[in-house]
């Protein structure tokens, strides 16, 4: 959560200088779109377990990124980017096993209400 939090700030709001590389690839829109996206994806694997409330958001959060992941995977793999390939992949890896354990070996359990 804390690698998509970071990233996503990153789209948001990066330095000039990388700013300019990242223009030149992503067009705004979609920088900020991706931005946005993985903050809110950040959220969604931290608050639902923090509070309780609606946990079973964790696993599918998991699972929209591991789809995220698996097209960032093969758009550097194409690119020739292979270390960022490798991440991503680690990254799908990760996913998995977490939205595997929150959804069948160890879900949190929803927050009692009176």
């Amino acid at each position: 959560a804390a690698l998509y939090l970071w990233h996503g700030m990153l789209f948001l709001s990066p330095p000039a200088d990388l700013a300019e590389i990242m223009d030149r690839e992503l067009a705004l829109w979609f920088r900020l779109f991706l931005g946005t996206a993985e903050v809110a994806a950040a959220v969604g694997l931290i608050l639902p377990g923090l509070i309780r409330v609606l946990p079973k958001l964790i696993p599918l959060t998991a699972a929209g990124l591991m789809v995220v992941m698996t097209c960032a995977t093969v758009l550097h793999s194409q690119k020739g980017e292979t270390g960022s390939a490798i991440t991503t992949a680690v990254l799908f890896a990760i996913l998995a096993f977490v939205g595997y354990m929150r959804w069948k070996i160890k879900p949190i359990p929803p927050r009692k209400t009176i």
